[in-house]
């Protein structure tokens, strides 16, 4: 099993090459550069460890999980990677899908070819994603093979910028990426297509325009290929110092096997955008589409010890793209906003960051919504906001989330994936949720974790709902600049899967965690 297990990390980690080639080359020792590598080991009893409903098997499991965090810049090239491999060992029974190992990592840069005329920017990522929103989701389904698959992508995008001196900024750029899983029966692909975007200069004050053209072809390895093409032109006119008014229209075109509708058609929008201060932005509109009404909205507030978010989006799209281009809004990205003032240099910034989250033991990620596999096209409206607040002994993350999926195209290429009883599920589904974690610092190296999680998926087509929560507590100790141990209780409680299998379980677990 040992020789197995390292057999699967070991051939994961090729995708991570050619960027870390590229940053080895140009990113000299006197650079900054700071690397960490990292090792934790994690013991949890839990009483339900198969989350089932009747038979409920207590188990003991061992988690063994090394890791490293780098990141960089120099002239040439910024860079940033998180990688870690968890190993799984398990006392108790009930133990036939059960995980042995998962690797995650998280990898992005950027090396610039000529000074502000060339780049590439490359990424690449793996993490753990649902097979059906009915299934056990987050956390629940860490130790299961049930309804997880692991989805790693690929990108590189070689980019061109020249600036017309204040008349207008042109950009063009190819994006070559990748998806795949590793299950067969979801649809690995690649995808290849430039875009291309003109917008106005500093010499336009009161108008402004943006002309976009994007075109991208999806070749599968299993399933009918597909094409997408958007081009879009953008106007705004300001009224004042701080109000605009926008305007759009575009021409939108999709490929793909459909279910009898329209698959392209002419769209515009109208709205504004309110800038009161430079902390404060909101910006609305209302159109159409091909598909009927449609609307956007962002809104956003940073002040001294807050920074909230609020957005909705209506598009057409693939989880495939989600996965290439994730839309997930971590903390550390909120916390970047809310430091950006008192710590303008972001790699300061970024150490402060970290050294912020071991302290507080806030969750890295916030959970804005439950992504499932399928290999179709769908609609997506989406609703999400988030809040961080940060205060000398509290602070508490929360984020909240809806969304509604309808399929448009054929579902063939799903058949095999979540299986003939649940395939129907996945058609149109309709999810809320959301996640609070509150942290008190007790002291410099003492702070209490308190978090609640909660979901909930609901098929439009046969009413059918399933819904999970989570309440945590735990305290975190710092024993030493780079030592720190966690105690956690856990209580989850909901049902998955066709039949509705409700479940309940309680669950301890200790963590020691140091940086090597």
């Amino acid at each position: 099993m040992t020789t197995t297990t390292a057999k699967q990390i070991i051939g994961r980690l090729p995708r991570l090459l050619p960027l870390a080639a590229a940053l080895l080359v140009v990113l000299p020792a006197q650079a900054q550069w700071r690397v960490t590598p990292s090792l934790s080991i994690t013991e949890t009893f839990t009483d339900n460890a198969n989350r089932g409903s009747t038979n409920r098997n207590a188990r003991l499991i061992t988690e063994v999980m090394p890791g490293i965090s780098a990141y960089g810049q120099n002239r040439w090239v910024q860079g940033s990677v998180n990688a870690s491999a968890s190993l799984f060992g398990y006392i108790g029974g009930g133990r036939g899908t059960s995980r042995r190992n998962r690797v995650q990592y998280d990898a992005a840069g950027r090396l610039k070819v000529i000074d502000e005329f060339m780049y590439v920017d490359a990424s690449a990522r793996s993490s753990t994603q649902a097979i059906s929103a009915f299934g056990l989701l987050g956390k629940e389904a860490r130790y299961s093979n049930e309804n997880v698959a692991d989805v790693s992508t690929w990108s590189i995008s070689p980019n061109i910028n020249q600036r017309f001196g204040n008349f207008a900024y042109a950009t063009l750029r190819y994006t070559l990426n990748g998806v795949e899983a590793d299950r067969s029966r979801y649809g690995s692909s690649t995808a290849h297509g430039p875009s291309f975007t003109l917008a106005s200069g500093r010499s336009w004050e009161d108008l402004g325009w943006n002309l976009s053209y994007a075109r991208q072809d999806v070749d599968n390895k299993q399933f009918p290929d597909s094409a997408s093409e958007n081009a879009k032109l953008r106007l705004n006119y300001r009224l004042n110092r701080t109000l605009r008014l926008t305007a759009s229209g575009g021409y939108d075109s999709y490929d793909f096997n459909s279910l009898g509708g329209r698959t392209e058609g002419k769209s515009w929008s109208a709205g504004f955008d309110w800038r009161p201060t430079g902390r404060t932005r909101l910006d609305v509109e209302a159109g159409r589409h091909f598909l009927g009404k449609t609307g956007a909205l962002l809104a956003s507030h940073r002040s001294r010890h807050t920074v909230t978010s609020l957005t909705y989006s209506d598009n057409v799209t693939t989880t495939r793209a989600q996965f290439a281009l994730p839309t997930a809004l971590d903390t550390a990205g909120m916390l970047d906003s809310l430091f950006a003032v008192t710590i303008p240099d972001a790699f300061a910034r970024r150490e402060a960051i970290d050294a912020y989250l071991r302290v507080t033991g806030l969750p890295p990620t916030l959970i804005e919504e439950v992504n499932y596999l399928t290999n179709r096209y769908f609609r997506q409206k989406q609703a999400r906001a988030s809040m961080v607040y940060n205060w000398s002994t509290h602070s508490t993350v929360l984020s909240a989330f809806a969304s509604e999926r309808v399929v448009l195209s054929t579902g063939e290429a799903d058949n095999s994936l979540v299986g003939s009883e649940l395939f129907a599920l996945n058609n149109n589904v309709r999810q809320v949720g959301f996640n609070i974690a509150h942290s008190y610092r007790l002291n410099t190296k003492t702070s209490a974790t308190a978090g609640l999680t909660a979901t909930r998926s609901r098929n439009l087509d046969t009413d059918i709902v399933r819904s999970q929560q989570t309440l945590s507590m735990g305290m975190r100790q710092i024993f030493s600049r780079k030592m720190q141990g966690v105690v956690e209780l856990r209580h989850a409680r909901g049902e998955h899967g066709l039949t509705s299998r409700h479940y309940y379980a309680n669950s301890i677990s200790a963590t020691l965690s140091a940086e090597l």
